[in-house]
């Protein structure tokens, strides 16, 4: 009995790496919003990641609209924000809380694509691909790092790892 759970225990500690897919699973197509709004990809399975625009929730699902940017590996959207592969909009069955999926905040979702609609964005008519979508993963905010100096911050006879004793590149007084 010990035998076996000890047998166990590495599939259970290596169970705890995993990382939660985005549902549905893949393969996706290698499409872009912007390749979808031609309106020829209809059917496709893909997933798209970027930053939220706007939430509206509706009687069984929520739509977001989402700004879409390329993804990393992980399906993490990379923010660089030096150019966009377009926006789409993706709609998810039950509701999700506007306040929680506010404009700004990172997601990424999997679906298929089921139409092109026309919306305007400002005076702009845009093409928008619509996809009907799985759980949306909300990605975390980035937590600011603060650095604090060290106690010998930009003292030149200070040690490296604290007092006592000069900084070796300096010579003591005493050779």
């Amino acid at each position: 009995m010990i035998k076996r759970l000890w047998m166990a225990l590495p599939a259970l500690l290596l169970g705890g790496c995993a990382v939660n897919p985005v549902s549905p699973p893949g393969p996706y197509a290698a499409l872009t919003p912007e390749m979808a709004a031609a309106g020829t990809a209809t059917g496709s399975r893909v997933r798209w990641g970027g930053i939220i625009v706007s939430t509206h929730p509706e009687t069984t699902r929520t739509c977001f609209e989402v700004l879409g940017l390329p993804l990393d590996g992980e399906g993490e959207p990379r923010l660089e924000r030096t150019h966009s592969v377009g926006r789409f909009i993706a709609c998810s069955p039950g509701f999700y809380d506007p306040a929680l999926y506010a404009k700004g905040r990172e997601i990424t979702v999997a679906g298929d694509i089921v139409k092109v609609e026309t919306r305007r964005i400002g005076e702009y008519a845009y093409r928008f691909p619509v996809i009907e979508a799985g759980a949306p993963h909300l990605w975390p905010k980035p937590r600011p790092v603060r650095y604090v100096p060290g106690p010998c911050w930009n003292d030149p006879f200070c040690s490296p790892w604290g007092w006592p004793g000069p900084y070796p590149y300096y010579s003591p007084w005493w050779r």
